[in-house]
């Protein structure tokens, strides 16, 4: 595999419309809002429900070491208030990047106290996050 920077193997790349970009960040803006407010509701909405989520991060013994979760472990620790907070502090999030082809997309946040690596779908009910990969700084 050859990584080049010169985009000679980039696919032709759609266009993404503004409405795609509004209703991504509605989606993200469920999946951290939701887990900040304790609303499984709006976090159930954020996700796919064939989510794959990972996190990345040091076990007890300090080996890194994968955490899995799924859509039913997130909306149960939002459920559970696991990430609940009202301290505006640690309610941001920052959208650093979005990439979006066709009826897929990528998007990089940074929050607190995480940083995420998105992907998500466009299916019949909006853009939904289908894979999350995360870790701690």
């Amino acid at each position: 595999m050859t990584i080049s920077e010169s985009g000679s193997a980039t696919p032709a790349v759609a266009v993404a419309s503004a409405s795609d970009h509004d209703a991504i960040a509605a989606t993200i803006a469920d999946y951290y809002l939701g887990w900040y407010d304790g609303d499984p509701d709006r976090m159930a909405r954020a996700l796919h429900p064939d989510l794959t989520k990972r996190g990345w991060l040091h076990d007890a013994s300090g080996d890194l070491t994968i955490d899995r979760d799924t859509f039913a472990s997130m909306v149960e620790w939002t459920r559970k208030a696991q990430g609940r907070t009202s301290d505006p502090a640690a309610r941001h999030y920052d959208v650093r990047a979005v990439e979006v082809h066709e009826d897929i997309a990528s998007a990089c946040v940074y929050a607190v106290p995480y940083v995420d690596y998105l992907h998500l779908v466009r299916t019949g009910a909006g853009w939904r996050i289908i894979h999350a990969l995360w870790r701690q700084p």
